[in-house]
């Protein structure tokens, strides 16, 4: 089968100017001409094998970085923002998106915020409090979609911060009492830390340097919460200055993105890079020995598992993601194909939703997108209790997966016949996306695909999927 052409011109542009160099500098160190190079970066002619080895030979880049993952997630996102019936007449063909997200990633985002505002906008006319009062209120997107998007369009990972925790964590390449190196920290800080039975998880009074941490809380979450302090306090030049490179358009997002940082620094300090991913390796993967290890919880393990995205020593691909009962995405990353819908929630076939019939027990599943990609997925509850009798119980489930060709370092596809292709089930991403004409789960029509209805029959469906 003949490989697929590389066109990452957008990419290659991007390095060039990082770089501070002209075409004509940069094509001589590539060893190519100035109109190929040209071709190259306007996606006339795919990036050649010779600039791939030169790009490694001479600057140390990370190849993989010239993948279209960005590209990808933006062609999921224009596809789900034209799935809107404002769109009425046909979509753009799939190929249009492609090139748009490829050749013009301004252009594709600049689209996704006029779209998110406009949204925004008729929502608040949809509702009587606010279309009443508010017609001035300013059309921009929401503080935390924006910083949902900071984080998404990092791939989850934040190199400074990374490595300012595993400096932190770590004390000549080895790892120390977390929880006790940062307790000392505070206490060299004058920070007093308390635990006591208040309702918040923690609470600091800058005043009195007290913090208060919830002894109800369990340990994984109290050394969590310890560590987060610690980075507001200690790292505050650090966070300001990757908050600077961000550009939020409110304060709102700023104020938000910081405490997300924040907790970056407390999970990356909890699990050290690189100690994480040697010992991740090792265990295959497993979970449960992770968490213990790490002393860490499950999702706490799951999440910095999709992180390891750092260049030159890369992890797994993963994707993890987290819903409620109801089906809403509450977290999601993904550094596979595999993207997640932005408004609405997850595929009902995909084994995350089944994990709440099944507390405490991991579900594997091996499901095929409509793409032809195969995952494997494996999906958990992660109920967390208050601490005490009466107190409301808050349930999610998670899913963390990769490509099924990762399969053999994880333990949990130990058993599957990963060779069988009937052994994958069909899964996707939202219905308007989807573009499986037989699914018995659908719940809207698919947007590129005409619908045929005949009164005469009804099948699953109201409607056949021409």
């Amino acid at each position: 089968m003949a490989s697929q052409k590389l066109y990452a011109g957008s990419k290659l542009r991007e390095t060039r100017q990082k770089l501070g160099l002209t075409q004509k500098e940069f094509a001589a160190k590539l060893g190519v001409s100035l109109p190929y190079l040209n071709q190259m970066e306007n996606n006339n002619r795919p990036v050649s094998t010779t600039v791939v080895l030169a790009l490694a030979a001479e600057f140390g880049f990370d190849v993989t970085e010239l993948s279209s993952g960005d590209s990808e997630r933006m062609v999921t996102d224009m596809r789900e923002a034209l799935a809107d019936p404002v769109f009425t007449d046909t979509a753009p063909p799939l190929a249009d998106l492609r090139l748009t997200a490829s050749n013009a990633p301004s252009l594709a985002r600049a689209f996704l915020d006029l779209h998110r505002a406009y949204r925004q906008s008729n929502e608040r006319l949809a509702s009587l409090d606010e279309a009443l009062g508010r017609e001035d209120a300013p059309m921009q997107p929401s503080p935390w979609d924006e910083v949902r998007d900071f984080f998404h369009y990092c791939d989850n990972y934040i190199d400074a911060v990374d490595r300012a925790a595993e400096r932190f964590a770590t004390k000549e390449g080895q790892p120390h009492n977390i929880r006790l190196t940062a307790l000392t920290k505070l206490g060299n800080a004058g920070v007093k830390v308390e635990f006591s039975n208040c309702d918040e998880l923690r609470r600091y009074l800058p005043d009195t340097k007290i913090l208060h941490i919830s002894e109800n809380s369990a340990p994984e979450t109290q050394t969590f919460q310890i560590l987060l302090q610690v980075a507001l306090l200690t790292q505050d030049k650090l966070l300001e200055a990757t908050l600077d490179l961000a550009r939020f358009q409110t304060p709102e997002a700023r104020a938000i993105a910081k405490i997300g940082l924040a907790n970056y620094f407390a999970g990356a300090a909890m699990m050290p890079y690189s100690i994480f991913l040697a010992t991740a390796t090792h265990l295959r993967h497993d979970l449960e020995l992770l968490a213990t290890r790490f002393g860490a919880s499950i999702e706490q393990v799951a999440h910095r598992l999709s992180t390891l995205q750092r260049s030159g020593a890369k992890g797994i691909p993963f994707f993890f993601v987290r819903v409620d009962q109801a089906g809403t995405i509450t977290k999601r990353h993904s550094a596979t194909r595999l993207q997640f819908a932005r408004f609405g929630g997850a595929c009902p076939l995909w084994n995350v939703h089944s994990a709440f019939e099944s507390p405490g027990r991991f579900l594997r599943q091996l499901a095929e997108t409509p793409d032809g990609a195969r995952y494997i997925s494996l999906a958990r509850d992660v109920s967390k209790s208050a601490g005490s009798f009466g107190a409301p119980m808050r349930r999610f489930a998670i899913a963390l997966g990769c490509e099924v060709k990762h399969a053999g370092a994880l333990v949990y596809a130990d058993g599957l016949d990963t060779d069988n292709s009937q052994a994958f089930e069909p899964i996707g991403i939202s219905c308007r996306i989807c573009e499986r004409r037989t699914c018995h789960q659908r719940a809207l029509p698919p947007l590129e695909r005409r619908l045929s209805i005949n009164t005469n029959t009804r099948g699953v469906l109201p409607y056949e999927v021409e």
